[in-house]
C-alpha cells in the first residue's frame, strides 16, 4: 500500500492498494474511492472484540474495502481541524487516545485499552480507556490541532495537562498526579490533576483537544433567548 496525507487544517489520507489488499475503517470513515473498491461491512473479530471497539470509542463494525481486478484509491478525511498521522505497527504496539482511530491495513488489530492505575481510571477523563493497536501494517490516526512529538529515555517523564496526549508506545507509562497545593488546584486554572508520561518510548501531543475548542466556543454561541 502506498499513501499520502494532503491539506494541513483539515487533512486527507490518500491510499493507494494493489489488487487484492484490503484497508480497515470504522462505519462511515470513507471520503472517496474508485469504483473498483468492493465494501464489506463486518465485526472483524466477534462480540468481544466489538465491545471492545465501542468502548475505546468506535463503532462495533468496520468496514473493509478491498482493490478489485487492479490498483484502487480510496480517502479517509479528517473529521475536526487537526492532524492525521500514520503509524507503522509492525514497530511496537500504540495506544491512542478515545476516537482516533481512522483506518489501517488488514493486518492491524484494534482493541480497548484500559489504564490499570486507578488514579487515572477515576480522575483521569479519556486517560482511563484508550484504544490499543497491535499486529502489522500501517494505521492512520486523526488528532486535534497540531501534533508535536517527544522521544523520552528510560526514567523520564513528562506532564501532560489531561486531553492533549494524543498517542504514545505502548512502552510508556502514564499515571494521574494531582496538582500541588490547594491554592495551585482552586485558582490556577489548570485543573486539579494532570498526566504524567514515564518513558521509555515516544509521546505525541495534540495542541487543541476537542473538549477545549468547545469551551472555548460557548461563550460566543447564542442563548436560548436569542443573544
Amino acid at each position: 500500500m502506498r499513501y499520502e496525507i494532503k491539506g494541513e487544517t483539515l487533512p486527507v489520507v490518500i491510499c493507494y492498494l494493489d489488487a487484492g489488499e484490503k484497508i480497515i475503517t470504522e462505519n462511515g470513515g470513507m471520503s472517496w474511492m474508485s469504483p473498483n473498491m468492493e465494501m464489506k461491512t463486518s465485526s472483524n473479530g466477534g462480540i468481544g472484540k466489538m465491545f471492545g471497539r465501542m468502548f475505546s470509542g468506535e463503532r462495533m463494525f468496520q468496514n473493509i474495502y478491498t482493490a478489485k481486478g487492479e490498483e484502487g484509491m480510496i480517502a479517509f478525511a479528517s473529521c475536526f481541524p487537526g492532524s492525521i498521522k500514520a503509524f507503522d505497527v509492525s514497530k511496537g504496539d500504540m495506544v491512542l487516545q478515545k476516537k482516533a482511530f481512522l483506518a489501517s491495513e488488514a493486518g492491524v488489530e484494534l482493541s480497548v485499552f484500559f489504564n490499570k492505575r486507578v488514579g487515572s481510571g477515576l480522575f483521569g477523563g479519556e486517560g482511563f480507556i484508550m484504544q490499543r493497536l497491535s499486529g502489522k501494517g500501517i494505521a492512520f490516526a486523526e488528532f486535534d490541532g497540531h501534533v508535536i512529538e517527544y522521544d523520552l529515555e528510560a526514567g523520564q517523564q513528562l506532564v501532560v495537562d489531561t486531553g492533549h496526549l494524543a498517542a504514545m508506545s505502548a512502552s510508556c507509562k502514564m499515571e494521574i498526579r494531582s496538582v500541588p497545593g490547594v491554592k495551585n488546584m482552586l485558582f490556577g486554572g489548570e485543573g486539579i490533576f494532570n498526566t504524567v508520561i514515564h518513558g521509555p518510548g515516544k509521546v505525541w501531543l495534540q495542541t487543541m483537544p476537542i473538549c477545549n475548542m468547545a469551551g472555548a466556543l460557548i461563550p460566543y454561541l447564542p442563548t436560548s433567548g436569542g443573544n
